[in-house]
């Protein structure tokens, strides 16, 4: 008997000291929680009785050269729902739906849907907005934030870029700058009850944005402007595929103007097919349309595709340019070294024509570059040979990409140097068999004529608040020297006697002086009969200040750039030559003189 009372009040204590073990983890545990994280499950009790909406950052300004606000934002709002704050769900639903013309279904599936919030509409107008707001439903908000806008529509449409509907850019400078445009969104936060219902003496927290930078840029809208509808006007006149143009300050890389039409509308950026004026240009979106080859998506990208960096082509006679500089700056030729032209230039089994069939007999280093003929490059780059010639292809930058400060700039397509015969070496010394971009062509053109330093084609100058308080300051070096100055002045002087005699004379201007050349590039198949013609151009040929490229894609009827190309850049120079503060000059004898042949 004693032994089992003994046995009973031991189980006794051993219960007794588990239960006092188990209360201590308890009370312990407890402590832990309320003493040591407390704060944190606190916040954690908060947040489930806390609502958070989203404030968009009104989004930096662009602006041109001008002061002009080219990209800017409208106030606009966002409609959203939330369940368990409706107290009557059928005047929510016919109210939302005759206001943003949705349809009652619609709404009321989100109506009736359990979640901390549902939103309705986004991009509302501000007129819209206010006016729901002032119905006083229960359970929905009305939260003003922003949506870009672009003034001038497709005003550099290529270039700006646009952004989507989370206001972040999409192509162009609105997503290379995006890190200085986009701010930083600020919230709301509202206090609810365990039903989600918002308590009604309890204020809203506001976490205010942050506005993005203005980005300040050389692109000129005036010069923007006119460029682009010359370039419409030439692309309708000649039923061209496209047409760009770029005009440029060949003394810092600075950019006025980048067209390349038709473009698009940046209020509208998600409908294909949009400013098609010319014909060939319709029927080839009517095809893509109606083949189902490429797909929406593909469209929109074709659409939104800046050909001026984007696209490589055979630049033809103005890359002449290039073979004449490094002909003269490696001294195998001179002005008055003598060449002769019988139409045409053998080389190995080829026979390479000029596109003066009779050929242009006799004449001069000089006379062959008025004349823009083929077989005095072609003699040139072969006193070059492979190995040099491909030393000032890279010396003068032409192996890499500019740096333009637009995403997806291509690359030159050019020759292995081991895989360069006679022949390559042949039609590269006049422009053809390799592809570059306009915007390659037309920097490294700029870094010939300026006195031989390398130049950064770019838009962005400086990022400022909306005070207009400088922020940053974006800086692009001259590289180094490409050629000597005595070539640059060579080369000047070579290329206004182009324009005042010879082939590029339908840019020439009264009272100005201007260099360029023209080309008239055969695409890719031959067999087409397709072709690019060109002109690039700048002035005042002594001291250039302003450098412009216009290419025509697959014009009809005459398409020889001297015909076509070069009297669109003297139309443009007349206009933006005074607009630039480059007055005309009376006329002096340039020391040009007339070909005969």
């Amino acid at each position: 008997m004693n032994h089992n009372q003994t046995r009973h009040r031991g189980k006794i204590a051993l219960l007794f000291v588990l239960s006092a073990l188990l209360t201590a983890v308890l009370l312990g545990r407890l402590f832990f929680l309320m003493v040591c994280r407390g704060q944190h499950y606190s916040a954690m009790a908060e947040d489930l009785h806390q609502r958070e909406r989203t404030i968009k950052a009104a989004r930096g300004r662009i602006i041109d050269a001008t002061g002009t606000v080219i990209a800017d934002n409208r106030t606009v709002c966002t409609i959203s729902v939330i369940h368990n704050q409706i107290t009557d769900p059928e005047r929510v639903t016919a109210v939302l739906s005759s206001y943003l013309g949705i349809s009652e279904d619609e709404i009321q599936k989100k109506v009736e849907k359990y979640s901390s919030r549902e939103i309705i509409k986004t991009n509302v107008d501000k007129e819209t907005g206010d006016a729901i707001r002032e119905e006083k439903l229960d359970g929905v908000k009305v939260d003003e934030d922003y949506k870009r806008y672009y003034p001038y529509g497709s005003l550099a449409s290529k270039v700006l870029g646009f952004t989507g509907g989370d206001n972040q850019g999409i192509i162009g400078l609105e997503v290379k700058y995006e890190e200085y445009l986009k701010g930083q969104n600020g919230l709301i936060l509202t206090m609810t009850d365990a039903k989600g219902v918002e308590l009604e003496n309890e204020a809203e927290d506001r976490v205010e944005p942050i506005a993005g930078r203005d980005l300040y840029i050389s692109l000129d809208r005036n010069i923007q402007e006119y460029c682009q509808q010359a370039a419409y006007q030439i692309m309708e006149k000649k039923n061209a595929k496209s047409v760009s143009v770029i005009v440029m300050n060949p003394e810092n890389g600075e950019i006025m103007a980048m067209v390349d039409v038709p473009e698009f509308d940046l209020n509208d950026p998600f409908t294909y097919g949009q400013n098609l004026v010319s014909e060939s240009a319709r029927q080839e979106a009517e095809a893509n349309k109606a083949s189902g080859e490429k797909s929406s998506q593909d469209l929109l990208n074709q659409m939104w595709r800046n050909g001026c960096i984007n696209d490589t082509y055979e630049p033809g006679s103005t890359f002449k340019i290039i073979t004449a500089a490094a002909g003269l700056e490696a001294g195998v030729v001179t002005l008055e070294d003598h060449f002769s032209c019988p139409g045409f230039c053998i080389v190995e089994d080829r026979k390479i024509r000029c596109h003066k069939t009779g050929g242009h007999g006799s004449e001069t280093f000089l006379q062959g570059m008025m004349n823009s003929c083929n077989p005095v490059l072609i003699n040139v780059g072969q006193r070059l040979g492979v190995e040099r010639y491909y030393q000032y292809f890279e010396q003068f930058g032409l192996k890499g990409k500019t740096g333009i400060d637009l995403p997806g700039e291509a690359a030159t397509i050019m020759h292995k140097m081991e895989n360069m015969g006679p022949v390559e070496l042949a039609t590269v010394s006049f422009g053809q068999s390799f592809q570059i971009t306009p915007i390659q062509l037309i920097t490294t053109v700029s870094s010939i004529i300026n006195g031989g330093k390398r130049v950064t084609p770019h838009f962005a100058l400086r990022t400022a608040d909306s005070a207009g308080e400088n922020i940053r300051t974006f800086s692009y070096p001259a590289e180094k020297e490409i050629l000597s100055e005595e070539t640059s002045d060579t080369m000047r002087y070579i290329l206004e006697q182009v324009v005042a005699e010879g082939s590029g004379k339908k840019a020439y201007l009264e009272g100005y002086r201007i260099g360029g050349k023209t080309a008239t590039s055969e695409k890719l198949p031959r067999s087409l009969k397709k072709y690019i013609s060109s002109f690039i151009g700048f002035a005042p040929a002594d001291d250039p200040q302003v450098i412009a490229l216009i290419t025509i894609d697959e014009p009809e009827g005459i398409y020889y750039g001297g015909t076509i190309a070069a009297p669109v850049i003297a139309d443009v120079f007349k206009n933006i030559l005074p607009y630039l503060g480059i007055n005309p000059e009376e006329e002096e004898s340039t020391g040009a003189f007339r070909i005969y042949s």
